[in-house]
């Protein structure tokens, strides 16, 4: 299939204007849009986790930008460490799923990669497949952060979810992306 031929907009070819620098986000005007770009050029991952027991890993965490709590599978920034600033993917999905859930896998598989919030941001998310997880420690991510570890029956995932939103939670809709995936694994198995 050919890439897409239409011609671009006029904001493509505006000039960049950066209008804040943070620590992990900068703020850019390119024409009429407004936009943020992620400052470690790895993006993030998301960790598709089934335990041996085909259940469902899910963290929940309190987001400030939203004010609220949320579920969410286990993941992170690739290469937000100092001394790990050029580490990838599967390293990262690695490190995130036992700082954040406490289990440690055996092995990793690359599912799919593409953007976050194609209207607001450049960053881009990779999903991991984890596979032969075992319980090494509790969990609940490094000191700046306080994560609940849910472990939820693959059949009750669904139902689940949608109870927690009806209680109030919001459920990051990256999530039924990762089911998704899970449910149709052998599509992207490794041959």
């Amino acid at each position: 299939m050919k890439p897409n031929t239409h011609p671009l907009p006029a904001d493509a070819h505006a000039s960049v204007e950066m209008l804040y620098q943070g620590r992990w986000l900068s703020l850019y005007k390119r024409g009429r849009w407004e936009y943020v770009e992620r400052t470690n050029p790895a993006g993030a991952v998301i960790i598709l986790a089934v335990t041996p027991e085909d259940e469902l890993l899910f963290v929940e965490q309190y987001r400030v930008p939203i004010q609220q709590h949320t579920i969410e599978m286990p993941a992170g920034l690739v290469g937000d460490i100092a001394e790990q600033a050029d580490e990838g993917v599967l390293l990262a999905a690695q490190r995130e799923l036992e700082e954040e859930t406490g289990y440690r896998c055996q092995r990793l598989e690359f599912i799919h990669r593409g953007p976050s919030s194609s209207g607001m941001s450049t960053e881009m998310i990779a999903f991991v497949r984890a596979y032969d997880l075992e319980k090494v420690s509790a969990g609940g991510g490094d000191e700046t952060e306080n994560i609940i570890v849910h472990a939820v029956p693959r059949n009750e995932a669904g139902a689940w979810l949608f109870a927690r939103a009806a209680e109030g939670y919001s459920i990051d809709p990256k999530l039924f992306a990762g089911l998704w995936f899970i449910e149709h694994e052998n599509l992207f198995k490794a041959k």
